[in-house]
């Protein structure tokens, strides 16, 4: 099984805790690292060093999509404060789904949030691509 992973988090949020959040999300279904082969996020996280710290450890391109591309997309955990902040109801479900070319029933572990010692939080989504 091929993943694409859809990520968000707050500002600031440091690689290990991106890095830890993954891992629980994967072990939630028995995947692992190799697995994954997609990484997108919201186009306000281009800047973000955790997200481009984890796809350059992943060894993967980073695609980003704007609020309005995200926005279109159906999925099971709309969030009325992330619609708030980011202009879209879902950046980690939605990002997987679109870079995975799916729908919402491809999602293998939906809004799976974590919040790092650190304080940070970091939101992770896993999409089936079908091969």
């Amino acid at each position: 099984m091929l993943l694409a992973l859809g990520i968000g988090c707050d500002r600031g949020t440091p690689l290990a805790t991106l890095q830890h959040a993954l891992n629980l999300a994967l072990a939630e279904i028995s995947a692992h690292l190799g697995q994954v082969e997609r990484i997108a996020s919201i186009d306000k996280k281009a800047d973000e060093a955790g997200i481009l710290q984890l796809a350059e450890w992943l060894d993967l391109k980073l695609m980003f999509y704007s609020a309005q591309e995200l926005a279109q997309v159906e999925v099971p955990n709309p969030s009325a404060v992330v619609q708030k902040y980011m202009g879209t109801p879902a950046v980690s479900e939605a990002a997987a789904l679109l870079v995975a070319k799916a729908t919402m029933e491809a999602l293998r572990v939906e809004k799976y949030k974590f919040k790092g010692r650190d304080g940070k939080n970091a939101t992770v989504s896993l999409a089936q691509i079908k091969e």
